[in-house]
């Protein structure tokens, strides 16, 4: 037995300096306030009312769990860390939007080698920007701190959405035929997925992170560039009151895998889509994602490319042809760069190209 008591603090844990974070993030998290949020963070739980749910038919609470994976780690090397957070609720909150769910609240997960209240403020800080966005509120959240597990200046997100959607009114594709027509909404960049080759990509090239890459920019706010949210843009379009029936079909959120392992996601068995690389191409948001891929290696409209970024794609809608025109207008009024990805054809609820 030794003579010196080993405290908390000892051990690399500083409750005070957690306590400090928390007050330093208060004032971010109640930017996201709803109405139907009772209390405040600091509780063991978020509370939450869903008086709304009263007047629908049936119900259905949606929920959405992700990360940001290793994009966290270009953030870290640039030490920029105030927008990896809407990141994080991009993730979550484009995948409920998928199901057409509202977004109602959000929850996140911060662990980190050593808690600083400033670099943790930051970081929660873009949480709180992208749960604004998304419309959704931030309502609870633990920010752990690991000494002796991970660097002092490592750390992780992870975090939960959950939504609400009225079940006749839930989107899942079931009735997509051939005929209609896919909507691409552009992305923002890279998103937050293909970055474990990116920095691979990083590594054996020798790129430099703060100078130009190829006439696009910085390459660091490139690539830290924010997901981009589309709640609002598509929420708009489900309630758009100009439509006899629900304009949208089928929602994909183009993430790891690309569109052709997302797209296929909202797809019938008896059907497939024929995505268009000519819509590809000609997008201004192609540009990142193909250089990325030349740089790797790889022909920016093969098949790893295409399994693999977004290729300047963040969200693909399926609407009936007859309402395509119109759902374009709607989403473009809302600050969306849309074009026409593709059509739906026969087939066996695959992806193919042309």
């Amino acid at each position: 037995m030794t003579d010196t008591p080993i405290t908390y603090a000892a051990a690399g844990v500083d409750t005070a300096e957690g306590a400090a974070a928390v007050d330093a993030i208060r004032a971010a998290v109640e930017t996201t306030r709803r109405p139907e949020v009772i209390g405040g963070i600091g509780g063991f739980g978020g509370l939450f009312s869903i008086a709304a749910a009263a007047d629908m038919v049936d119900p259905v609470l949606v929920s959405g769990t992700d990360g940001v994976g290793t994009k966290i780690e270009i953030a870290r090397t640039l030490d920029r860390l105030d927008t990896i957070g809407i990141d994080l609720v991009a993730m979550c909150a484009n995948d409920v939007l998928a199901t057409g769910a509202e977004p109602l609240f959000f929850l996140d997960y911060l662990a980190i080698g050593k808690l600083d209240r400033t670099r943790a403020a930051a970081i929660v800080s873009g949480v709180a920007d992208g749960c604004r966005q998304a419309g959704c509120a931030l309502v609870g959240g633990e920010m752990a701190e690991h000494p002796g597990v991970m660097d002092p200046d490592a750390f992780d997100l992870s975090g939960c959405c959950v939504g609400l959607v009225d079940r006749p009114d839930i989107i899942d594709g079931a009735t997509i035929q051939a005929g209609d027509v896919v909507l691409g909404l552009a992305s923002t960049g890279l998103h937050s997925n293909g970055f474990s080759l990116v920095r691979r990509v990083l590594a054996e090239r020798k790129l430099d992170l703060r100078a130009d890459y190829k006439g696009l920019g910085e390459l660091g706010a490139l690539l830290l560039a924010p997901t981009r949210i589309y709640v609002r843009a598509v929420r708009m379009l489900l309630t758009d009151p100009g439509f006899d029936d629900q304009p949208v079909k089928g929602i994909a959120h183009i993430t790891g895998g690309g569109i052709t392992e997302n797209l296929n996601r909202c797809l019938p068995s008896d059907v497939d889509a024929l995505v268009d690389l000519s819509a590809l191409t000609e997008s201004a948001a192609f540009a990142l994602p193909a250089a990325f891929a030349v740089d790797a290696g790889l022909d920016p409209t093969g098949a790893d490319a295409l399994a693999t970024f977004n290729m300047g794609i963040g969200m693909a809608l399926v609407t009936a042809a007859a309402d395509a025109d119109a759902a374009a207008a709607v989403l473009s009024a809302q600050g969306e760069t849309v074009c026409r990805l593709g059509t739906i054809t026969d087939g066996t609820g695959t992806v193919r190209y042309r």
